[in-house]
């Protein structure tokens, strides 16, 4: 079935949504717009370690969400990861559906329209592209986009400094929550922890008002590192209200996601999102899950339970077992 991508229809001169794209009325971000006035946290990483410990912590436990400045990623690589990514989305239509994935099929890696799991069929006003970047064993190089040519190149330079940074979030993380630094890390996996690349593509949208670029979740992985180009366009949700990001240039946007939030039993907070689409601009993001291997057993931390203060509130399960269950909406 030749499937229909979003940026061929928002390119093809729609003047209104096709139904499916239509969301029902209390989804629409015209009748669920963001509180004005909050700003979400901002933590610089050139400050001494306590104060980065301290400021993760509060972010991570309030919000489940926060912006990572002085990171040490070059703006120049994070620039080079962008061109490549909008070089890929303007290759003719032809040539990006010899990378088409199909989930249908268990094939999730590759060039992909999302068909959402929701009840009345509603669709996303997005198209992506997704590959493993690491480890090597797990990464399969031939569904990495040709083109442009230096596509790998500058995206294996990315997947280093992005192990890097979640190491370093990760030992934040952990010592905030006063246990070693290198404990969430290793029940993540160690060093078979999983970097995932995915570039979101959301085209121009004839009628904004009454779409979403993507509906309200929280991410399965334990942490998402995300830039975004200057469009502006994720909310995420605060004591009951959706708050616009703004755009800060090379900032690392960072999502703290389910296994984190099991592991911690629940200190760190899952963070719900969204985002919007414009009329006028195409946005995109680059988005980096870092997942335990699907082997991986998760559940919370044995140092921040016991059984008469802090008792356990997750079950404990592969990932492989959790992911399942997210898939198809199943309890956890």
């Amino acid at each position: 079935m030749e499937m229909e991508r979003v940026q061929a229809l928002a390119y093809a001169g729609l003047n209104e949504l096709p139904a499916q794209f239509i969301r029902p009325l209390n989804e629409r971000p015209e009748n669920s717009k963001p509180i004005s006035g909050v700003t979400v946290p901002v933590i610089s990483l050139s400050q001494p370690r306590h104060v980065i410990i301290e400021e993760v912590y509060k972010a991570c436990s309030e919000w489940g969400f926060f912006l990572v400045t002085d990171h040490g990623i070059l703006s120049a690589l994070i620039q080079q990861l962008q061109e490549v990514g909008q070089q890929f989305f303007g290759l003719p239509q032809k040539e990006k559906e010899a990378y088409a994935n199909d989930p249908a099929t268990g094939k999730f890696e590759g060039y992909g329209t999302k068909m959402t799991k929701n009840l009345d069929e509603k669709v996303e006003w997005v198209d992506y592209f997704f590959h493993v970047m690491s480890p090597k064993a797990k990464t399969n190089y031939d569904i990495w986009p040709k083109h442009p040519h230096t596509y790998r190149e500058v995206t294996e330079e990315y997947n280093k400094e992005m192990l890097r940074v979640t190491n370093e979030l990760l030992e934040l993380l952990s010592e905030g929550l006063g246990v070693e630094g290198n404990v969430l890390k290793s029940h993540l996996g160690g060093e078979d922890i999983e970097l995932e690349m995915k570039i979101n593509m959301y085209p121009p949208c004839p009628q904004p008002q009454l779409a979403l670029g993507v509906e309200p979740h929280t991410d399965m992985s334990a942490l998402t590192i995300l830039v975004p180009n200057d469009v502006p366009g994720l909310h995420v949700w605060k004591d009951g209200n959706w708050v616009a990001v703004n755009y800060l240039p090379n900032a690392l946007f960072v999502h703290v996601g389910d296994q984190i939030e099991v592991l911690s039993n629940g200190k760190y907070k899952s963070v719900l999102h969204r985002s919007i689409v414009n009329k006028e601009r195409m946005r995109m993001s680059w988005a980096v899950f870092a997942v335990p291997p699907h082997e991986a057993l998760i559940g919370p931390l044995p140092e921040l339970v016991d059984d008469d203060q802090n008792p356990p509130k997750y079950s404990t399960k592969t990932f492989a077992e959790y992911r399942y269950r997210k898939f198809n909406k199943l309890p956890q």
